[in-house]
C-alpha cells in the first residue's frame, strides 16, 4: 500500500483508519461530505476533499483523485437504523458504495475493503454468530449493507477487483457518536452520567452485545489491505467473540438505573471469529473493562 483513498475518513471509525495509515507512511485521501463527520477528527497530514458519493456527477469531477489509488476503504455511510426505518427511500448509503466501487473498477485500484455490519443477521438463530448464519435484515440499513456486500461479489467477478467485506460488532472507542438513534449504548450512558442523569436501561437490561474496540476494527481493516490473499468479496465477522450485558455495562459505569422502555431488539449479539482469526491471523484481546476506566476519568466521575 502507497497511496489510499478513506471513505468516511472524518466519521468515528473512519478517522482512526486514517490516523493509522498515515503513521505508517501511507499517502491517504479521505472523500467525507461531513454530514456525521467532524472536521476536527480530519488528520492534517492527509489531503481532504468534501464529497458527495451518493452524488455520481459529484464523484465524476473529482475523478482524478483515484489516479494511483491501490487501495480503497469504504467506511462512509449514515449508520442509522431507524432513520432508515423511518426513509426507506433514502438510498443513498447503497448509492454510495456502487458509485465509489465504479471508480475504483475505472482506476484500476486493487483492493477494495467495504465496511458492512453486523445487523445484516437479524434476530440471531444462534450464538455465537458465524459468517454462515442465516441473513434476515431487519432495516433499509442492514438491507443496503448486504446488498453493497453483494455488488463487492460481484465487482471482484466480473471486473477484477478485488474486494473484501467486513461485518463489524458494536464498536466503541474516542470519538464516537454521543448523537443520533444509532449510538452506542456507552456513548448514551457516558451523556446520561455526565448530566447527572440516571442510566435508562431498555427491556430488562440483560440483552448481551459483542463489543469490539475502534482500534482492532483499524488493525482488521489494514491487516486486509495488506493481505496477499485474494478474497473475491469474502466476508469476516469482527468482533471479540464474547459479550457483556447492558446491566453489567450500567454496573461498570455506575449511577443510578432506571428501567422501562420497551423495544423489540435482539437478546443476544456475540461474534464468531473464528475465520477471521483463523485466515487473517487477526487476534483481539478484550479490552472493555479498562477502557471504561479511563472513560470514567474522561467524564470526571
Amino acid at each position: 500500500m502507497h497511496k489510499v483513498i478513506v471513505t468516511g475518513g472524518a466519521g468515528f471509525i473512519g478517522s482512526h483508519v486514517v490516523d493509522k495509515l498515515v503513521e505508517q507512511g501511507i499517502e491517504v485521501i479521505i472523500l467525507d461530505n461531513l454530514s456525521t463527520g467532524k472536521q476536527k477528527n480530519i488528520n492534517p497530514k492527509a489531503t481532504f476533499i468534501e464529497c458527495d458519493l451518493s452524488h455520481y456527477s459529484n464523484l465524476a469531477d473529482k475523478s482524478h483523485v483515484f489516479e494511483g489509488i491501490d487501495t480503497v476503504f469504504h467506511l462512509a455511510a449514515l449508520p442509522q437504523v431507524q432513520y432508515s426505518i423511518e426513509n426507506p427511500t433514502d438510498n443513498n448509503n447503497l448509492t454510495s458504495t456502487i458509485n465509489i466501487l465504479e471508480f475504483a473498477k475505472k482506476s484500476n485500484v486493487k483492493r477494495f475493503v467495504f465496511s458492512s455490519t453486523s445487523a445484516v443477521y437479524g434476530n440471531p438463530k444462534y450464538t455465537p454468530i458465524d459468517e454462515n448464519h442465516p441473513i434476515e435484515t431487519l432495516s433499509p440499513y442492514a438491507l443496503h449493507k448486504l446488498v453493497g456486500e453483494q455488488y463487492c461479489k460481484m465487482y471482484s467477478n466480473i471486473y477484477n477487483i478485488d474486494t473484501v467485506c467486513l461485518r463489524y460488532f458494536n464498536v466503541y472507542g474516542d470519538r464516537m457518536s454521543n448523537t443520533g438513534a444509532y449510538r452506542s449504548v456507552l456513548s448514551v450512558f457516558g451523556e446520561q452520567l455526565k448530566n447527572n442523569h440516571p442510566l435508562t436501561i431498555v427491556n430488562d437490561g440483560e440483552q448481551r452485545r459483542d463489543f469490539i474496540h475502534v482500534d482492532d476494527i483499524v488493525n482488521a481493516n489494514i491487516m486486509c489491505a495488506k493481505s496477499n490473499k485474494k478474497f473475491n468479496g469474502d466476508v469476516f465477522n469482527v468482533g471479540t467473540n464474547n459479550a457483556y450485558s447492558v446491566n453489567e455495562l450500567a454496573d461498570m459505569l455506575g449511577g443510578k438505573k432506571i428501567y422501562g422502555e420497551k423495544r423489540i431488539e435482539p437478546k443476544d449479539s456475540i461474534a464468531e471469529t473464528a475465520k477471521i482469526e483463523l485466515d487473517l491471523n487477526f487476534i483481539c484481546e478484550d479490552k472493555l473493562k479498562e477502557w471504561i476506566k479511563e472513560y470514567k476519568k474522561d467524564l470526571s466521575i
